[in-house]
């Protein structure tokens, strides 16, 4: 029986306590969520120049609220797992559903800025943000706590079976792009101009009357496979690699979504601004000294992160179901992961101004 099962099921203070304390860890995730912003805040504050010269104390505080802010997925990741149950009751479905939400906080947070300013509604997204995450709590915990019995494997593998495969070929065919836009981003280090060489040369093919609409039909096609694979996913018992798996997917959903509106939506067709280095860099001003574009610092470095993590995941199911070793596939995915560390590091590093 669940933590929260025994919650209704106990006597006594002790029972009482097993069900606060539920309710209180499901509030987690929301509560990560809501700090988000406040820690982006505090390390603009640190790094203004307004605020004097720079001082060691104050370079430790913007270093530990940037490094805090980009690890924003994991108290989700964590509660996800920690909330993965073989029977759970409805109410523990939606807090970890919730803390799978939790997750994509970051790309979230920048749909939130850019989809204010273009309805031109003049409200603060900190209190639009922080006012969405705690009605989410809410309807996690008020909406009732009745048991809900999670269909069973073999009710659920024909249908999920055919949607993954689907969702893994289109993958592999989106992954040239992305093959493609990460080596150009990563070429950002010798300088915007070799980066809009090379990407002129490509936006001859991925920017065609023919190629764009595929590809941007096969980017939705993916956020919308991905979300039925996560949501039939979530109600099922895991271990911590899908657990990871189903939360990066989470990730690139959100990001794909906040991506393609802030590329394609407000940059080319509100705003007509070219999507170029400038753009991505958030020329003039930079993204590390700007209060409203340090918040794609996170977006970036983790979108870039979680789309090589989330492939490697799946690479690893595949390795497996072909009977390679576990232990070599575990190595495999770890090897991906600390990969995918890398690139998301260099190629932040280009778009804040390191040259090599």
């Amino acid at each position: 029986m669940s933590a929260f099962g025994q919650g209704r099921a106990g006597s006594g203070d002790n029972g009482l306590a097993n069900a606060v304390a539920e309710k209180l860890r499901s509030m987690i995730p929301a509560a990560g969520a809501m700090a988000y912003p406040f820690l982006l805040d505090a390390f603009h504050l640190a790094v203004s120049p307004a605020a004097g010269p720079m001082s060691f104390g104050r370079l430790v505080l913007a270093a530990l609220c940037l490094l805090a802010a980009t690890a924003a997925p994991l108290p989700g990741l964590a509660c996800a797992y920690w909330m993965t149950k073989a029977e759970p009751s409805s109410f523990e479905l939606r807090a970890r559903r919730l803390a799978y939400l939790s997750i994509a906080a970051p790309p979230l947070f920048v749909l939130t800025g850019v989809g204010l300013g273009l309805l031109h509604i003049p409200v603060s997204d900190e209190l639009v943000w922080v006012a969405g995450w705690a009605a989410a709590w809410l309807y996690v915990l008020l909406l009732g706590g009745e048991q809900e019995r999670p269909a069973g494997s073999a009710a659920i593998a024909p249908s999920i079976a055919k949607w993954r495969v689907t969702h893994g070929i289109a993958a592999a065919v989106i992954l040239l792009y992305v093959v493609f836009h990460l080596t150009n981003h990563l070429l950002g280090l010798l300088g915007p101009d070799v980066h809009a060489a090379v990407m002129k040369m490509g936006r001859t093919v991925y920017r065609s009357s023919l190629v764009e609409p595929i590809l941007v039909g096969l980017m939705l096609f993916q956020v919308a496979v991905g979300v039925r694979l996560a949501w039939r996913w979530s109600s099922q018992p895991a271990d911590a690699y899908r657990v990871f798996q189903i939360g990066s997917g989470v990730y690139l959903a959100a990001f794909i979504v906040t991506h393609l509106n802030s590329a394609l939506v407000s940059a080319r067709a509100v705003h007509h601004i070219d999507t170029n280095w400038a753009w991505a860099s958030g020329a003039q001003t930079g993204l590390i000294h700007d209060a409203w574009s340090i918040r794609l610092v996170p977006h970036y470095a983790l979108g870039v992160f979680f789309v090589l993590a989330h492939l490697t995941s799946g690479l690893r199911g595949v390795l497996i179901a072909h009977d390679v070793a576990t232990t070599a596939a575990n190595r495999i995915w770890a090897a991906g992961l600390a990969m995918g560390g890398l690139v998301a590091i260099a190629i932040m590093s280009g778009l804040s101004g390191a040259r090599i």
